[in-house]
């Protein structure tokens, strides 16, 4: 019991932390900026808080079979905070804020090329757009986007190395997917890969067609300038997150369904085994 407070306290101090970056690392900002980030702060750090001090679970999935979330946590924090210091530089330039923009700079013109997702997101911006927004926006998706090709690599190693989700003993399909439903009908097994075909297809797509979804709305709802640090922060993080996010979601339900199908089949042996035995 108080182990998991502990732990609890400590995740909901990241997400905190997470939440707070750009308002720390940016300069200038202001006090209603500052409200609100507390208090969506707050928020987080409450849902963070009981929904890993409850023995039951509740939202967030994978919550016993670590390193998942700890693993989105890393990224997530990872592109905000150097996407930060990527919008800081162009306002203070200081020698790692210029490192971060060298980086960016040599990603972003790297991966901007025809039907690209960073182009895409560069073609999202409004036509009177300054050139050094547009380089702007273009480096922070590049190093966003690649950020979120490494959180894939890494789980895919990982996954490989440390025996995902077994490394800490049995899986609970309860605790660490709680939105699952195994008695909704039909085979858990079909189900789990239609489940994970569904979030690795849509992960793959997201990066194209949210820039695509948005550019076609700006005649109703205007164009998106990104003008805003905050704003080009967050935006471009989940814009590059989410997708990651669903290809590791996607990822992880095929290695559930396939670790099902290995104990159904030992199972199956067992009992066939068993009936071979001399009475």
């Amino acid at each position: 019991m108080i182990n998991r407070m502990v732990g609890a306290t400590i995740r909901a101090v990241f997400v905190i932390l997470l939440i707070a970056t750009p308002s720390l690392v940016l300069p200038g900002t202001t006090a209603d900026v500052a409200q609100i980030v507390t208090l969506v702060a707050l928020f987080g750090a409450g849902l963070t808080f009981f929904e890993y001090a409850s023995t039951y679970p509740g939202l967030i999935e994978f919550r016993d079979a670590s390193p998942f979330n700890r693993i989105r946590f890393g990224s997530l924090f990872v592109t905000i905070f150097l996407l930060s210091l990527l919008v800081s530089g162009g306002m203070f330039p200081t020698a790692w804020t210029n490192a971060v923009t060298a980086l960016g700079a040599t990603i972003g013109q790297a991966i901007d090329f025809p039907y690209s997702p960073v182009r895409l997101v560069v073609l999202m911006l409004p036509p009177d757009a300054s050139v050094e927004h547009v380089h702007m926006v273009r480096n922070a998706a590049g190093l966003a986007y690649l950020i979120s090709l490494l959180t894939l690599f890494a789980f895919i190693v990982l996954q490989r190395l440390w025996q995902w989700p077994l490394n800490h003993g049995s899986f609970n399909v309860w605790v660490n997917l709680p939105t699952f439903d195994p008695t909704a009908g039909g085979d858990v097994v079909d189900r789990l890969e239609r489940d994970a075909r569904f979030n690795i297809a849509l992960g793959f797509l997201l990066p194209f067609l949210t820039p695509a979804v948005i550019k076609s709305a700006t005649s109703l709802f205007g164009a998106v300038s990104l003008d805003g640090p905050q704003t080009l922060i967050w935006t471009v993080a989940a814009w590059a997150f989410l997708p990651a996010s669903l290809f590791m979601r996607g990822i992880a339900m095929g290695r559930i369904a396939a670790l099902i199908t290995q104990k159904r089949k030992l199972s199956s042996e067992a009992e066939g085994n068993a009936g071979l035995l001399p009475v």
